[in-house]
């Protein structure tokens, strides 16, 4: 339900016709690069076995016409320093995994003006994004780069440590709650210490 739901969400209504899957499919960015597409009625372009250079990621969105793709924050920056222009063509490419960096971000943008630069933000257990930013296509890069709003269906929380809401601009933890997973099979210590009763729901969770 979590997946169909992440596939659905209305931030991949356009420019997701096809897909890159370059990621392991252990990782969780794969669920994305797989369904958001073919839940849509789009295009799965599968990556070639083995690691792509910044050459060589270009050649792959230029000869198939990959519209859209996640890249790790690690990757993009590397492929930002490499030849920031390989994401041409494109869409929308969405990086995450850990903050975004604003120098490369900057990099890309300059040299795609076409493509729209995003930042994801979410951990495995909310099912691969919890919040997205689409950063606008004209104006500066901000520093740092925000994680954005919640997908549809996902809620954030900034609390404090009895799970009441900060105010704004004050230091708490982000908890997310809506499409939460059940916990970590096997591990109810760990369960019971990240997932929490959501005191604004009906009865449901939110991950810490």
């Amino acid at each position: 339900r979590a997946v169909v739901a992440l596939s659905a969400d209305s931030r991949w209504d356009h420019g997701h016709d096809r897909v890159l899957f370059h990621s392991s499919h252990a990782f969780d960015a794969a669920t994305y690069e797989i369904w958001a597409a073919l839940l849509t009625g789009g295009t799965v372009v599968v990556a070639p076995p083995g690691r792509l250079d910044a050459d060589g990621f270009a050649a792959l969105v230029s000869g198939h016409g990959v519209s859209a793709t996640f890249v790790t924050a690690a990757l993009f920056n590397l492929y930002a320093a490499q030849d920031p222009s390989c994401f041409a063509g494109m869409e929308q490419v969405v990086t995450g995994g850990e903050a975004a960096s604003p120098h490369a971000v900057e990099l890309v943008r300059r040299a795609c003006p076409d493509t729209t630069v995003a930042n994801g933000y979410g951990p495995t257990e909310t099912t691969t994004f919890a919040a997205h930013h689409a950063l606008p296509r004209e104006g500066a890069t901000p520093d740092p780069v925000p994680i954005g709003r919640p997908l549809d269906g996902t809620r954030l929380h900034v609390l404090d440590e009895r799970l009441r809401p900060v105010p704004v601009g004050a230091i708490g933890e982000l908890y997310v709650g809506g499409r939460v997973t059940r916990g970590y099979h096997g591990r109810p210590a760990p369960t019971a210490e990240r997932y929490v009763a959501d005191p604004f729901g009906d009865g449901g969770r939110l991950y810490r």
